[in-house]
């Protein structure tokens, strides 16, 4: 006879809550009565390890799903222990108790257990798609069978059945459609093959289910006929718990492409475990393009998070920083404390340092992979490198010892993309700083008449075309001891002191000329002054302070920008046949001289690539200087 039997009020709620709040996809109902159908076969074979009068290993055990859509219900049923009438009534009639949680810590010594389920709330994820739930179970040992039956919050019923098999049958009587929902998905193998693969394909035990297949009738050239066939839709093997010599570059290719949609082939894959304070395997993947999104807002970084084999999310986004955001790839942890369900994982130490490890070990890779393998490190650069860059300035250099000797910039020597490393291993022992130059182009660069004179004097130059390269060299400020310094700014100089010394003479002698000439400028620039930087070029702007025209033009680019403006000084060329006419025209047509002040300048800001205000006027006074 059956018994009714009512939940507790506390019961009532949190059965609520968990159908309605505390799961996002209702199609982890699956993963959570397999991976409990999964335990329960764990426990009966760790008996059959202790009791000799239990004949049983590994392969006898299986889980089979079964789909009826007349009446509308889903089966799943394991060979495992089973549960006797007190162990349903007290697993199931009480929310959040878990025999698999006691069971672990009953047994908490043995290495061979690894139990998936240990929180005791995965099951009633049923409710969210079932409007009945009927629970039979005959646990290993005894003659009678029990059945657990519950329509939801309003209670249970157990009775005797008539099960005759050892294991757990549970099966579910799924809702009709809304106009929200389409429950009918649920009843389709497709579907429920999907939702196996996606969470559950790693079970160790086979999930089998009967599949509707059509064939050709032999000897009948047009006649096809339909039949079941009973097939297993899971993997069972992780791919990541395999010892890595028996796994070939084709598996690891074949499995980043199956899991990851990316099909061309990842530059690097990473396979390794880790066992202490954190216990986990992974797998990660460098890939070879970043995806379309990468740099956008919408992209989602983040690993896929396995317990024991059964993945609990797609995307972990704790796990990496988000300068390693184009690592893909999986960690699977039996370390991992889950509340209430799989799905809301807590931020406990072994997570912080599974993602320090990660962390740690893509450094190195990276590293190695730019010792061993040159040209596939560019590539990765080319596609991520702007990635590195935005984590260290984001981060105000804090993590500077992670990204530093990962960084590349094109050098002036060979147009090569070179690291900070190297720049500085071949500079002379005499050689301060490390000198950079910002443009939109390494052709555009190459023109700037600062180029000419650093590399007429054997200086190599670091091209910086990213906008986001200047902001680094400012964050970095020096590596190994060497001071970063802009080839446009104030702080180049690589004259002599004695060169310096002329160059300071006169430009004091000039000086009420540049006093002059800056009246005419206005507000446009902070000086003019005489350089001995130029060979060929007559001018050039010089950024002074923190602001470079490069970073001017970088933020001033952005949305809701302030009209940010570099210090500028006006630097003419000491040399250049328009020193002397300038000395000229202020001894006799100080007019003129005006003129030509803001002719240079209009010239100077050309050169760095910057806009010319009013290039009617400009064109008007270069062609009234021409006639004359």
């Amino acid at each position: 006879m059956a018994k009714t039997k009512q939940f507790k009020a506390e019961s009532k709620k949190l059965l609520d809550m968990m159908i309605n709040s505390i799961y996002t996809h209702k199609e982890i109902f699956l993963r959570e009565l397999i991976s409990n159908a999964s335990d329960a076969m764990d426990k009966l074979y760790f008996m059959s390890l202790t009791d000799d009068n239990i004949k049983l290993n590994r392969d006898d055990f299986r889980i089979k799903i079964e789909l009826d859509k007349a009446q509308r219900a889903i089966t799943i049923a394991d060979n495992g222990i089973g549960m006797s009438e007190s162990e349903l009534e007290t697993n199931l009639g009480t929310i959040a108790k878990s025999g698999s949680f006691n069971f672990k810590q009953e047994n908490e010594k043995q290495d061979d257990i690894d139990i998936i389920g240990q929180f005791g709330v995965g099951f009633y994820s049923a409710f969210m798609v079932s409007k009945k739930v009927i629970v039979e179970s005959l646990k290993y040992g005894e003659s009678t069978a029990h059945c657990w039956e519950s329509e939801g919050a309003d209670g249970y019923r157990m009775a005797d059945c008539g099960k005759t098999d050892v294991g757990t049958k549970i099966t579910l009587y799924i809702k009709d459609n809304t106009d929200e929902e389409n429950f009918d998905e649920y009843l389709e193998q497709y579907t429920i093959q999907r939702i196996i693969k996606k969470y559950s394909d790693f079970i160790r035990y086979p999930i089998v289910m009967d599949w509707q297949s059509s064939r050709k009738v032999e000897g009948e050239e047009n006649k096809w006929e339909d039949y079941v066939e009973e097939k297993t839709v899971n993997s069972m093997i992780p791919l990541w718990k395999k010892d890595k010599k028996d796994i070939s570059k084709e598996d690891y290719e074949n499995f980043y492409s199956d899991n990851f949609h990316d099909y061309n082939k990842p530059i690097k894959e990473i396979h390794y475990k880790v066992e202490g304070n954190a216990t986990y395997n992974a797998l990660l993947y460098i890939p070879e393009n970043a995806p379309r999104d990468y740099y956008g807002r919408d992209f989602e970084k983040g690993l896929q998070l396995y317990s024991s084999g059964v993945l609990i999310m797609d995307k972990c986004a704790d796990l990496l920083p988000d300068y390693f955001g184009f690592v893909k790839g999986l960690v699977d942890s039996e370390d991992l404390s889950l509340n209430i369900s799989r799905e809301l994982l807590q931020h406990d130490r072994q997570l912080k340092i599974i993602a320090a490890n990660i962390e740690k070990k893509i450094k190195n890779e990276l590293t190695k992979l730019l010792k061993e393998n040159r040209e596939d490190y560019e590539k990765f650069f080319k596609s991520f490198g702007l990635g590195l860059k935005f984590g260290l300035y984001n981060a105000f250099g804090t993590n500077r010892d992670v990204l530093e000797d990962l960084l590349m910039f094109v050098s002036s020597n060979e147009k090569k993309l070179v690291t900070l490393a190297e720049y500085v291993d071949r500079c002379s022992e005499m050689q301060e700083n490390i000198y950079y130059a910002c443009g939109e182009t390494v052709d555009k660069i190459d023109m700037l008449p600062q180029t000419e004179l650093a590399k007429e004097k054997g200086f190599e130059i670091l091209y910086m075309t990213e906008p986001v390269d200047e902001f680094v060299a400012q964050i970095l400020s020096e590596y190994k001891g060497k001071k970063f310094v802009n080839i446009s700014g104030e702080d180049f100089d690589i004259s002599t002191e004695d060169e310096k010394a002329q160059l300071n003479t006169l430009n004091e002698e000039n000086k009420e000329m540049f006093d002059a000439m800056k009246e005419a400028l206005g507000e446009k620039t902070a000086d003019v002054r005489f350089t001995h930087k130029l060979r060929k070029h007559p001018v050039c702007l010089v950024s002074e302070g923190d602001i470079s025209i490069e970073m001017q033009k970088v933020l001033n680019s952005l949305p809701n920008s302030q009209g940010v403006k570099a210090q500028l000084a006006l630097e003419i060329n000491k040399d250049h046949p328009i020193a002397e006419k300038l000395k000229d025209l202020y001894a006799n047509d100080k007019e003129t001289l005006a003129k030509y002040a803001e002719i240079l300048y209009a010239q100077a800001r050309l050169i760095e690539g910057l806009p010319i205000e009013n290039p009617t006027e400009l064109t008007d006074l270069i062609c009234e200087v021409m006639v004359k």
